[in-house]
């Protein structure tokens, strides 16, 4: 199934973790969970949930790197359709049939972009994101910014790069998570970035948008929508948008931010 408005990129190949299915001889409590992060994530940051997951509901779960992050193929194309479209390759060569899909924050958008194109899931959690266009922060261009300062500076301790890090980025915990796709490199001398943080910067806009038409498209499958109240992805006046694209829309909030 194609994905997708605009130009599409030959499908990335995506790492994964496989948690597969902790008791096979029993039933499994829910079909098998497909899990996606956000810009900057990766795989491992739910690498204890997955887990979490699998031994309450006897099922498998699957966390993926999308293209440009973690351990998956680089493309220059880095947007919603393409992302989509890898997915939905990654779920034949997986035989996925009617799995569930959770994504957070960028994984979110892939993930209404997949429910909003009839992919072949069966439902869905979006995690602190909403339907629609939005301008992405101004932090983000910042975190590319530092990026490129630490890889420039040829840093070989992780310390030299948090230090660096530090002038842009105040707050810890944003910088250790940043700070996760900082990898030694092949020599073995020092570190750099494992992610193409230019091409992510440059696909910014393109993050923000929503290409889709309230009362129009819609996927009429359950959907549960977590809300972090400390955040500002999904805003009161966005509740008609989430109800008009996805009817049995079920939204949840925690009191947490972004993160």
């Amino acid at each position: 199934m194609a994905i997708a408005t605009g130009k599409l990129s030959s499908p990335v190949s995506l790492s994964f973790a496989d948690t597969p299915k902790p008791s096979p001889k029993e039933e499994a409590k829910s079909q098998p969970i497909v899990v996606m992060h956000g810009l900057f994530g990766s795989k491992q940051n739910w690498k204890a949930l997955s887990k979490a997951m699998a031994h309450r509901l006897n099922t498998r779960v699957l966390t993926v790197d999308l293209r440009n992050h973690g351990e998956s193929g680089h493309s220059e194309e880095h947007d919603y359709a393409n992302m989509a479209n890898d997915i939905v390759h990654f779920l034949k060569e997986q035989e996925l049939e009617k799995p569930i899909i959770i994504g957070h924050s960028m994984g979110g958008k892939v993930a209404m972009n997949l429910a909003l194109k009839q992919a072949p899931i069966d439902r869905m959690v979006v995690v602190d994101m909403a339907p629609v266009k939005v301008k992405l922060s101004t932090e983000f261009a910042k975190y590319v910014g530092s990026m490129k300062e630490i890889q420039n500076a040829y840093v070989k301790k992780q310390s030299e790069a948090d230090t660096i890090m530090k002038k842009s980025v105040a707050d810890l915990g944003v910088r250790q998570f940043l700070l996760t796709n900082l990898k030694r490199d092949a020599t073995g001398d020092g570190y750099s970035f494992r992610i193409p943080f230019e091409t992510l910067g440059g696909s910014l806009e393109k993050l923000g948008q929503f290409d889709f038409v309230p009362g129009v498209d819609k996927f009429d499958g359950k959907v549960l929508f977590i809300r972090g109240i400390k955040s500002k992805y999904i805003e009161e006046k966005e509740m008609d948008a989430i109800r008009s694209f996805f009817p049995q829309a079920r939204i949840e909030s925690l009191n947490t931010g972004h993160w």
